[in-house]
Protein backbone atom coordinates (compact mmCIF):
# COMPACT_ATOMS: atom_id res chain seq x y z
CA UNK A 1 0.00 0.00 0.00
CA UNK A 2 2.68 2.18 1.03
CA UNK A 3 4.72 1.59 -2.31
CA UNK A 4 1.39 2.21 -4.56
CA UNK A 5 1.18 5.68 -3.03
CA UNK A 6 4.46 6.79 -3.15
CA UNK A 7 4.31 5.88 -7.16
CA UNK A 8 1.70 8.05 -7.58
CA UNK A 9 2.91 10.72 -5.72
CA UNK A 10 6.10 10.32 -8.21
CA UNK A 11 3.72 10.28 -11.19
CA UNK A 12 1.81 13.79 -10.06
CA UNK A 13 5.17 15.42 -9.54
CA UNK A 14 6.51 13.82 -13.00
CA UNK A 15 3.55 14.91 -14.41
CA UNK A 16 3.44 18.48 -13.29
CA UNK A 17 7.09 18.79 -14.60
CA UNK A 18 6.55 17.91 -17.56
CA UNK A 19 3.30 19.99 -17.69
CA UNK A 20 5.87 23.25 -16.00
CA UNK A 21 8.38 22.27 -19.12
CA UNK A 22 5.66 22.25 -21.70
CA UNK A 23 4.28 25.64 -20.29
CA UNK A 24 7.66 27.03 -20.27
CA UNK A 25 8.60 25.42 -23.93
CA UNK A 26 5.09 27.10 -25.07
CA UNK A 27 6.08 30.92 -23.25
CA UNK A 28 9.78 30.35 -25.44
CA UNK A 29 7.94 29.67 -28.85
CA UNK A 30 6.01 32.39 -28.63
CA UNK A 31 8.72 34.87 -27.48
CA UNK A 32 11.03 33.74 -30.35
CA UNK A 33 10.98 35.90 -33.45
CA UNK A 34 8.68 34.83 -36.76
CA UNK A 35 10.96 32.76 -38.98
CA UNK A 36 9.50 31.04 -42.43
CA UNK A 37 8.95 27.63 -42.76
CA UNK A 38 8.01 27.84 -46.84
CA UNK A 39 9.08 29.88 -49.36
CA UNK A 40 7.69 33.53 -49.84
CA UNK A 41 6.45 35.37 -52.88
CA UNK A 42 7.30 38.46 -53.98
CA UNK A 43 4.63 39.89 -56.31
CA UNK A 44 6.26 42.92 -58.67
CA UNK A 45 2.83 44.27 -60.34
CA UNK A 46 5.52 45.46 -63.28
CA UNK A 47 7.10 43.20 -66.19
CA UNK A 48 9.81 41.71 -65.75
CA UNK A 49 13.04 44.27 -66.88
CA UNK A 50 11.57 47.46 -65.05
CA UNK A 51 13.15 49.48 -61.97
CA UNK A 52 10.77 47.60 -59.86
CA UNK A 53 11.56 44.09 -60.86
CA UNK A 54 15.40 44.82 -60.86
CA UNK A 55 15.60 46.59 -57.32
CA UNK A 56 12.62 43.26 -56.09
CA UNK A 57 15.59 40.74 -57.48
CA UNK A 58 18.57 41.80 -55.63
CA UNK A 59 16.65 42.70 -52.46
CA UNK A 60 15.20 38.67 -52.72
CA UNK A 61 18.07 37.12 -53.20
CA UNK A 62 19.65 38.69 -49.88
CA UNK A 63 16.72 37.96 -47.96
CA UNK A 64 16.60 34.19 -49.10
CA UNK A 65 19.75 34.31 -47.06
CA UNK A 66 18.56 36.09 -44.05
CA UNK A 67 15.25 33.91 -43.74
CA UNK A 68 16.61 30.91 -44.76
CA UNK A 69 13.64 30.06 -47.14
CA UNK A 70 13.60 30.63 -51.19
CA UNK A 71 12.27 34.31 -51.66
CA UNK A 72 10.74 34.16 -55.10
CA UNK A 73 9.56 37.23 -57.42
CA UNK A 74 6.54 36.91 -59.04
CA UNK A 75 5.61 39.40 -61.88
CA UNK A 76 2.31 40.31 -62.21
CA UNK A 77 1.84 43.00 -65.12
CA UNK A 78 -1.36 45.14 -65.59
CA UNK A 79 -3.37 47.97 -65.20
CA UNK A 80 -0.66 50.30 -63.44
CA UNK A 81 -0.32 47.69 -60.89
CA UNK A 82 -3.69 46.94 -59.92
CA UNK A 83 -3.64 43.24 -61.00
CA UNK A 84 -0.78 42.60 -58.71
CA UNK A 85 -2.12 44.56 -55.89
CA UNK A 86 -5.91 43.28 -56.09
CA UNK A 87 -3.96 39.73 -56.09
CA UNK A 88 -1.93 40.67 -52.83
CA UNK A 89 -5.03 42.62 -51.16
CA UNK A 90 -6.72 39.55 -50.97
CA UNK A 91 -3.97 36.85 -49.96
CA UNK A 92 -3.33 34.96 -46.72
CA UNK A 93 -2.17 37.42 -44.21
CA UNK A 94 0.78 35.02 -42.91
CA UNK A 95 3.91 36.53 -44.29
CA UNK A 96 4.33 34.40 -47.50
CA UNK A 97 2.66 36.82 -49.78
CA UNK A 98 3.75 40.46 -50.20
CA UNK A 99 3.55 43.14 -52.56
CA UNK A 100 6.51 44.94 -53.56
CA UNK A 101 4.81 48.13 -55.80
CA UNK A 102 6.10 52.01 -56.73
CA UNK A 103 4.40 55.32 -55.72
CA UNK A 104 2.56 54.63 -58.99
CA UNK A 105 0.84 51.77 -57.69
CA UNK A 106 -0.34 53.05 -54.09
CA UNK A 107 -0.40 56.78 -54.02
CA UNK A 108 -0.95 57.73 -57.75
CA UNK A 109 -3.77 55.38 -58.34
CA UNK A 110 -6.58 56.45 -55.62
CA UNK A 111 -6.41 59.81 -57.41
CA UNK A 112 -6.49 59.40 -61.37
CA UNK A 113 -8.85 55.98 -60.90
CA UNK A 114 -12.51 56.50 -59.65
CA UNK A 115 -12.92 52.92 -59.24
CA UNK A 116 -10.49 50.58 -57.66
CA UNK A 117 -10.59 47.00 -56.51
CA UNK A 118 -8.07 47.57 -53.77
CA UNK A 119 -7.38 50.67 -50.71
CA UNK A 120 -3.97 50.91 -50.39
CA UNK A 121 -4.72 52.05 -46.84
CA UNK A 122 -7.04 49.71 -45.82
CA UNK A 123 -5.92 46.65 -47.51
CA UNK A 124 -2.50 46.61 -46.86
CA UNK A 125 0.09 46.58 -43.71
CA UNK A 126 2.86 48.82 -44.62
CA UNK A 127 6.49 46.97 -44.28
CA UNK A 128 9.35 49.93 -45.23
CA UNK A 129 9.86 51.75 -48.02
CA UNK A 130 12.97 50.10 -49.83
CA UNK A 131 14.39 52.48 -51.94
CA UNK A 132 14.19 55.94 -53.70
CA UNK A 133 15.22 56.92 -57.41
CA UNK A 134 15.21 59.70 -59.36
CA UNK A 135 12.91 59.83 -62.76
CA UNK A 136 15.28 61.12 -66.07
CA UNK A 137 13.59 62.00 -69.26
CA UNK A 138 15.38 60.55 -72.26
CA UNK A 139 15.44 60.18 -76.15
CA UNK A 140 16.10 58.08 -78.70
CA UNK A 141 19.70 58.61 -80.08
CA UNK A 142 18.22 59.38 -83.56
CA UNK A 143 16.25 61.78 -82.01
CA UNK A 144 17.70 65.35 -83.13
CA UNK A 145 16.98 66.87 -79.90
CA UNK A 146 20.19 66.99 -77.26
CA UNK A 147 18.61 69.42 -74.42
CA UNK A 148 15.27 70.11 -73.44
CA UNK A 149 15.02 73.20 -75.02
CA UNK A 150 15.53 71.75 -78.66
CA UNK A 151 13.09 69.01 -77.76
CA UNK A 152 10.19 71.98 -77.15
CA UNK A 153 11.28 73.58 -80.43
CA UNK A 154 10.67 70.71 -82.20
CA UNK A 155 7.26 69.72 -80.87
CA UNK A 156 6.33 72.98 -81.11
CA UNK A 157 7.10 72.72 -84.60
CA UNK A 158 5.30 69.30 -85.10
CA UNK A 159 2.85 69.42 -82.76
CA UNK A 160 1.36 65.90 -81.50
CA UNK A 161 4.34 64.12 -84.04
CA UNK A 162 6.74 63.63 -81.04
CA UNK A 163 5.69 60.29 -79.14
CA UNK A 164 6.63 59.57 -75.49
CA UNK A 165 6.03 56.52 -73.71
CA UNK A 166 5.37 55.64 -70.56
CA UNK A 167 4.95 52.37 -68.11
CA UNK A 168 1.27 52.56 -67.98
CA UNK A 169 -1.76 55.20 -68.26
CA UNK A 170 -1.71 56.88 -64.56
CA UNK A 171 1.58 56.08 -63.49
CA UNK A 172 4.13 58.49 -62.37
CA UNK A 173 6.05 58.58 -65.78
CA UNK A 174 2.75 59.41 -67.48
CA UNK A 175 2.12 62.39 -65.27
CA UNK A 176 5.79 63.55 -65.24
CA UNK A 177 4.75 63.84 -68.74
CA UNK A 178 1.35 65.71 -68.24
CA UNK A 179 3.23 68.40 -66.14
CA UNK A 180 5.97 68.67 -68.86
CA UNK A 181 3.11 69.20 -71.84
CA UNK A 182 1.35 71.55 -69.88
CA UNK A 183 4.27 73.59 -68.21
CA UNK A 184 6.28 73.86 -71.64
CA UNK A 185 3.11 74.21 -73.63
CA UNK A 186 3.32 71.51 -76.22
CA UNK A 187 1.63 68.51 -77.52
CA UNK A 188 3.32 65.40 -77.30
CA UNK A 189 1.70 61.83 -78.04
CA UNK A 190 1.19 59.72 -75.03
CA UNK A 191 1.57 55.56 -75.53
CA UNK A 192 1.20 53.72 -72.35
CA UNK A 193 2.93 50.01 -71.82
CA UNK A 194 2.70 47.22 -69.09
CA UNK A 195 5.48 48.70 -67.49
CA UNK A 196 8.76 50.25 -67.94
CA UNK A 197 10.79 47.54 -69.21
CA UNK A 198 8.84 46.97 -72.50
CA UNK A 199 8.19 51.07 -73.16
CA UNK A 200 12.73 51.43 -72.83
CA UNK A 201 12.98 49.07 -75.38
CA UNK A 202 10.87 50.70 -77.80
CA UNK A 203 12.16 53.97 -77.12
CA UNK A 204 15.68 52.64 -77.77
CA UNK A 205 14.26 50.78 -80.63
CA UNK A 206 12.89 54.46 -82.11
CA UNK A 207 9.10 53.29 -82.32
CA UNK A 208 8.79 55.99 -79.64
CA UNK A 209 10.89 59.45 -79.38
CA UNK A 210 11.58 59.85 -75.19
CA UNK A 211 9.85 58.90 -72.49
CA UNK A 212 10.06 59.73 -68.84
CA UNK A 213 11.38 56.74 -66.71
CA UNK A 214 13.28 55.68 -62.91
CA UNK A 215 17.01 56.04 -63.27
CA UNK A 216 17.37 51.81 -62.21
CA UNK A 217 16.17 50.83 -65.25
CA UNK A 218 17.53 53.67 -67.95
CA UNK A 219 21.52 53.74 -66.44
CA UNK A 220 22.79 50.67 -68.33
CA UNK A 221 21.51 52.09 -71.65
CA UNK A 222 22.80 55.52 -70.93
CA UNK A 223 25.63 54.80 -70.07
CA UNK A 224 25.65 52.48 -73.25
CA UNK A 225 24.80 55.19 -75.50
CA UNK A 226 21.82 53.60 -76.31
CA UNK A 227 19.51 56.69 -74.54
CA UNK A 228 19.96 60.39 -74.42
CA UNK A 229 19.43 61.52 -71.18
CA UNK A 230 17.87 65.13 -70.95
CA UNK A 231 17.03 66.26 -67.59
CA UNK A 232 16.39 64.76 -64.14
CA UNK A 233 12.51 64.95 -63.11
CA UNK A 234 12.89 66.64 -60.14
CA UNK A 235 14.83 69.68 -58.00
CA UNK A 236 18.22 68.07 -57.90
CA UNK A 237 21.06 66.77 -60.67
CA UNK A 238 22.07 62.78 -59.52
CA UNK A 239 25.36 62.16 -58.79
CA UNK A 240 25.42 59.05 -61.34
CA UNK A 241 25.21 61.56 -64.30
CA UNK A 242 25.86 64.81 -62.89
CA UNK A 243 26.55 66.67 -66.26
CA UNK A 244 22.22 66.14 -67.02
CA UNK A 245 20.25 69.15 -65.41
CA UNK A 246 17.41 68.64 -62.88
CA UNK A 247 13.82 70.13 -64.36
CA UNK A 248 14.39 73.05 -61.60
CA UNK A 249 17.46 74.14 -63.17
CA UNK A 250 15.49 74.40 -66.53
CA UNK A 251 12.71 76.32 -65.46
CA UNK A 252 10.61 74.22 -63.66
CA UNK A 253 10.87 74.71 -59.78
CA UNK A 254 7.63 72.34 -59.01
CA UNK A 255 8.29 69.66 -61.08
CA UNK A 256 9.40 66.72 -59.12
CA UNK A 257 8.37 62.77 -60.19
CA UNK A 258 10.76 60.93 -58.05
CA UNK A 259 9.45 57.23 -57.49
CA UNK A 260 9.89 54.90 -54.33
CA UNK A 261 9.59 51.23 -54.02
CA UNK A 262 8.32 49.75 -50.96
CA UNK A 263 7.00 46.44 -49.63
CA UNK A 264 3.53 45.30 -47.79
CA UNK A 265 2.12 42.39 -46.53
CA UNK A 266 -1.65 41.92 -46.85
CA UNK A 267 -3.66 43.97 -44.02
CA UNK A 268 -3.99 41.89 -40.82
CA UNK A 269 -0.75 40.39 -41.38
CA UNK A 270 0.69 39.54 -37.46
CA UNK A 271 3.30 42.21 -36.18
CA UNK A 272 5.48 40.07 -35.18
CA UNK A 273 5.43 38.91 -38.91
CA UNK A 274 5.86 42.38 -40.37
CA UNK A 275 8.48 43.77 -37.88
CA UNK A 276 10.36 40.29 -38.67
CA UNK A 277 10.51 40.95 -42.16
CA UNK A 278 11.41 45.24 -41.69
CA UNK A 279 14.07 43.75 -39.72
CA UNK A 280 15.18 41.22 -42.49
CA UNK A 281 14.90 44.04 -45.34
CA UNK A 282 16.74 46.82 -42.86
CA UNK A 283 19.71 43.82 -42.93
CA UNK A 284 19.74 42.90 -46.23
CA UNK A 285 19.55 46.92 -48.15
CA UNK A 286 22.60 47.94 -45.47
CA UNK A 287 24.90 44.67 -46.79
CA UNK A 288 27.33 45.77 -48.71
CA UNK A 289 25.97 43.77 -51.98
CA UNK A 290 22.46 44.72 -52.07
CA UNK A 291 23.78 48.59 -51.21
CA UNK A 292 26.07 49.10 -54.02
CA UNK A 293 24.43 47.24 -56.39
CA UNK A 294 21.39 49.89 -55.89
CA UNK A 295 24.18 52.65 -55.68
CA UNK A 296 25.27 51.18 -59.26
CA UNK A 297 22.15 51.56 -60.97
CA UNK A 298 21.38 55.08 -59.41
CA UNK A 299 18.94 53.95 -56.50
CA UNK A 300 19.01 55.03 -53.47
CA UNK A 301 18.32 52.99 -49.76
CA UNK A 302 15.13 54.55 -48.15
CA UNK A 303 13.96 52.70 -45.19
CA UNK A 304 11.74 53.31 -41.94
CA UNK A 305 9.76 51.80 -39.30
CA UNK A 306 6.13 50.30 -40.54
CA UNK A 307 3.96 53.39 -38.86
CA UNK A 308 6.25 55.99 -40.48
CA UNK A 309 6.40 54.03 -43.70
CA UNK A 310 2.23 54.37 -43.40
CA UNK A 311 2.33 58.12 -42.40
CA UNK A 312 4.53 58.80 -45.18
CA UNK A 313 2.05 56.91 -48.06
CA UNK A 314 -1.11 59.31 -47.00
CA UNK A 315 0.97 62.23 -47.71
CA UNK A 316 2.19 60.81 -51.11
CA UNK A 317 -1.84 60.08 -51.70
CA UNK A 318 -2.57 63.60 -50.54
CA UNK A 319 0.34 65.23 -52.74
CA UNK A 320 -0.43 63.50 -56.03
CA UNK A 321 -4.14 63.77 -55.49
CA UNK A 322 -3.50 67.91 -55.53
CA UNK A 323 -1.49 67.37 -58.96
CA UNK A 324 -4.33 65.09 -60.12
CA UNK A 325 -7.27 67.37 -59.39
CA UNK A 326 -5.13 70.09 -61.24
CA UNK A 327 -4.90 68.67 -64.78
CA UNK A 328 -8.12 66.80 -64.20
CA UNK A 329 -6.61 63.17 -64.73
CA UNK A 330 -9.19 60.81 -64.25
CA UNK A 331 -8.65 56.83 -65.70
CA UNK A 332 -11.08 53.85 -66.42
CA UNK A 333 -8.99 51.13 -64.80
Amino acid sequence: MKISIYMRCIALVSGLFACAAHAAHAAHAADAPWMPKMPIRVVVPFAPGGPTDITARHLAKKLTGLLAQPVVVDNRAGANGMIGAELVARAKPDGYTLLMPTSSTMAINPAVYEKMAYDPIRDFAPVTPVVGAPVMMVVTPSFPAKTVKELIAIAKARPGEVVFASSGAGSNLHLALELFRDQAGIKITHVPYKGAGPAVTDVIGGQAQGMFADLPVLTPFIKAGRLRALAVAGFDRTPMFPQVPSMKELGYPRFNARQWYGMFAPAGTPREIVMKLNESIRQAVASPEVRDRYAEIGADVFVSSPEEFGAFVKTEIDRWHEIVRKYGIVLEP
